[in-house]
């Protein structure tokens, strides 16, 4: 009975998604990079992940800005029909607590005993990962807050330490930002997908400049993935494979760059609900599972 029981949790298959997105960005000129964060939000959550599998790090909060002439709201697009801001937003790190030590601790798991729930990782070695960072960065960095740098080697290190202490069963890692694809350069780690918005020497840029608001609103390559998930719901079959091959260099003025040797799958059969949904395959048994006092001591 024992067997059974290790049998039936042993699935190939993943049980839980959980998505990591984070702006690193503070201050009004950096509008756009707290909407890309929020409209992938909206997007994740629209495919089924509940706030309690997302962890939400904000570095500003350009909704309440005295220079925002919308007050309380973020949008993307100029013509505003989507306020980003206004739909029950749970936001998980917010300010100051954005820190490269917090985003580390938090991937790692190595938190302050009194932190509260919402702000772990609570994942498993079932979980899918999505990771999703954007802020102003170069050639192997990203800048947190305009004060501190995140570097390719801490982030490598940190999804190592997950590996090793089964906190992931795959990972799937995207970055917006300048010269992004140096970013996911020094991983190691298996079982990761990464794919970043511009090869090295390359800038990433903005798109949709807002004249009421006076600033960009969004960045082209997330604005384009975004606009590839709009035609996707949470039963929908596209796969990786298909996200990627809508990638126009000529629109998103970068190369987007994807990574795939540490990634175990191939992208025709890695479906994208695979890491942005919460569809979950049900094993059916053959038999009812016996579950009663005689597994009491299993």
């Amino acid at each position: 009975t024992k067997r059974q029981l290790e049998q039936l949790l042993d699935t190939e298959n993943h049980t839980n998604n959980w998505a990591v997105l984070v702006c690193t960005s503070r201050f009004w000129f950096n509008y756009r990079h707290i909407a890309n964060t929020l409209s992938m939000y909206r997007t994740v959550k629209r495919m089924g992940i509940p706030d309690s599998h997302i962890i939400l790090m904000l570095a500003d909060d350009v909704a309440c800005n005295p220079r925002n002439c919308y007050p309380a709201t973020v949008f993307d697009h100029p013509q505003k029909t989507t306020d980003l801001y206004g739909d029950n937003v749970e936001v998980d790190y917010r300010g100051y607590d954005v820190t490269v030590e917090n985003f580390i601790r938090l991937l790692t798991g190595r938190v302050e005993p009194h932190t509260p729930r919402n702000k772990r990782l609570l994942t498993d070695d079932k979980s899918n990962i999505f990771i999703y960072m954007t802020g102003h960065g170069g050639e192997d960095f990203l800048k947190f807050q305009d004060s501190e740098e995140i570097n390719s080697y801490d982030i490598a290190d940190a999804m190592q330490q997950m590996w090793e202490k089964q906190r992931y069963r795959e990972i799937l890692f995207v970055i917006d930002t300048c010269q992004a694809n140096t970013m996911f350069s020094k991983f190691y780690a298996p079982n990761v997908l990464s794919i970043g918005s511009s090869k090295k020497g390359e800038n990433s840029y903005s798109h949709f400049h807002d004249r009421d608001i006076g600033v960009s609103v969004i960045d082209r390559f997330t604005y384009y993935n975004l606009k590839f998930f709009e035609s996707v719901d949470m039963s929908s079959k596209h796969t990786m494979a298909d996200l990627i091959g809508t990638y126009n260099t000529t629109l998103i003025h970068s190369t987007p760059g994807v990574r795939t040797d540490l990634f175990a799958r191939k992208l025709e059969k890695t479906y994208l609900t695979d890491f942005f949904g919460a569809v979950q395959e049900v094993e059916l048994t053959p038999e009812a599972f016996p579950i009663g006092q005689k597994q009491a001591s299993i």
